[in-house]
């Protein structure tokens, strides 16, 4: 698929995705006139690289564990040194925090909008039980 296509099926600004190229965190084809060609399965890999990138991973990062999250699971463990061992469980954990707080939010939201709807049937209910005046 063109740049295009990828940019709008991802939300991703073309600048973006040659970034993400440049990074070597995607690739594309080239067709015979020189035009960036992307398969089919880069939109779910640009979803999961801006995902982690607004988790706060850097691209550096990013490029090391994006095999991690491919199938069949090929991983290559040469490059794992124990700081970005150390940086990644960092990061698992920050995410963790955030998905609890993420969670916690939530749960307020629903309740929320739990007592207002509980709130506005009852208002509903008693106003249609007041008896008319004349």
């Amino acid at each position: 698929m063109p740049i295009g296509e990828l940019s709008e099926r991802t939300s991703t600004p073309r600048q973006l995705l040659r970034y993400y190229e440049e990074q070597c965190l995607i690739t594309a084809a080239r067709s015979p006139n020189g035009y960036r060609d992307y398969d089919d399965y880069l939109v779910d890999r640009v979803l999961q690289i801006r995902g982690l990138l607004d988790a706060g991973l850097p691209t550096r990062i990013i490029k090391q564990i994006l095999p991690c999250l491919d199938r069949p699971r090929i991983i290559y463990f040469s490059d794992a040194t124990p700081e970005m061992i150390g940086t990644l469980e960092r990061e698992r954990d920050r995410m963790t925090e955030r998905i609890e707080c993420l969670i916690r939010n939530r749960d307020a939201i629903a309740d929320y909008l739990n007592a207002v709807r509980s709130n506005k049937s009852a208002s509903a209910h008693a106003t249609s039980e007041v008896p008319a005046t004349s």
